[in-house]
């Protein structure tokens, strides 16, 4: 059973709570696509013999969860954010993964604390630039703010959860004084005023309007594939290999999480380890040019056209609680204005 329509809490509940061999299913809340996960849900229930009755919600899960209460029948959340399961896990509604597999597999700082998320997969933020007009394949994201790119770098909203991690991750490397100057500096070098898509910057680079930007990896991967003028802002744009001064590459994440009241537990866990697994993670990452967290998957899609990726040291938890210091710092140097 896939529920694919808004459902009251109540009728979710009941709706659920009522699939057969109850014993033998999983529940799977998700903000991803569905044409991402359904491919893997195949292939786990194929491998398992566990029935996964997945619910895709644009938003609202962890208010959904919150109001299902303690009959909740959600076993394993899924979401593209490391704010967004970290949410969760702050309002209490997960609880520890507790598997030999994960702890094998997912590093410590691509996990929650208390192992109370495990990332999926990784989704890298980098610097592109014009392959035509700059001439590196390297760059730091503190050497955004230098001078030289006055007038030729490209952002979308400072305020953009895919930026206000970044940011955030600043933060944990060099404090909030050194940040609201970097933001600063960032500004002063903007060709236009921050907003628009992370694709946008790479058109903008195609028509001379600015020489580097930011963009999430994926969105590289996806460009490459397009069959309409997408096409021609990727084959404009290079990426450089992009970290932290002393630091590796600011990633943000697909995460699960096993919900607080999960009936079904033991499902849970083995839907999570199966997706770590190298078979769910080409389908899984592959489907949308993301990084695998399994260091055994060589031939990612995302890996042979970007090459591997070093995540930053910095614990994703950190980045999370940093957050909402990280928007206001944004505000304050008037970062959108």
């Amino acid at each position: 059973m896939t529920v694919r329509t808004a459902l009251t809490a109540t009728a979710l509940a009941s709706c659920l709570l009522a699939a057969p061999a109850l014993a033998q299913s999983v529940n799977l809340y998700t903000t991803r696509e569905p044409a991402l996960l359904n491919p893997v849900i195949e292939a786990f229930t194929k491998d398992t013999g566990i029935k996964v009755n997945a619910v895709f919600l644009k938003d609202g899960l962890q208010q959904r969860i919150q109001a299902e209460g303690n009959n909740s029948p959600a076993d394993v959340m899924l979401v593209v954010d490391v704010g967004e399961i970290q949410a969760a896990a702050d309002a209490g509604i997960t609880q520890p993964v507790k598997s030999a597999l994960v702890d094998k597999i997912v590093p410590a700082q691509l996990r929650g604390a208390g192992d109370n998320w495990i990332t999926l997969t990784k989704r890298a933020r980098v610097v592109v630039v014009s392959k035509d007009r700059v001439k590196q394949d390297a760059i730091t994201y503190e050497d955004l703010a230098d001078p030289k790119w006055k007038g030729k770098f490209c952002i979308r909203s400072g305020q953009h959860p895919y930026n206000t991690a970044l940011f955030s991750a600043y933060l944990g490397h060099h404090g909030a004084e050194k940040t609201e100057g970097y933001l600063k500096a960032l500004k002063a070098n903007t060709a236009r005023k921050p907003g628009g898509g992370d694709r946008d910057v790479a058109r903008d680079i195609l028509s001379g309007q600015c020489d580097i930007a930011i963009i999430n990896t994926y969105y590289i991967g996806l460009m490459s594939k397009a069959t309409n003028e997408q096409k021609g802002w990727y084959e404009a744009i290079k990426p450089l290999k992009t970290t932290f001064a002393n630091g590796g590459t600011h990633v943000n994440v697909s995460a699960a999480a096993i919900a607080k009241h999960a009936p079904n537990k033991e499902n849970a866990v083995k839907l999570i380890e199966y997706m770590l697994g190298e078979k769910a993670q080409h389908i899984y990452a592959d489907g949308n040019f993301e990084f695998p967290v399994n260091a055994d998957v060589k031939e990612a899609e995302a890996v042979k056209l970007l090459g591997a990726v070093t995540p930053d040291k910095l614990p994703l938890a950190d980045i999370a609680k940093n957050r909402k210091a990280a928007s206001e710092l944004v505000d304050k140097a008037g970062f959108d204005n």
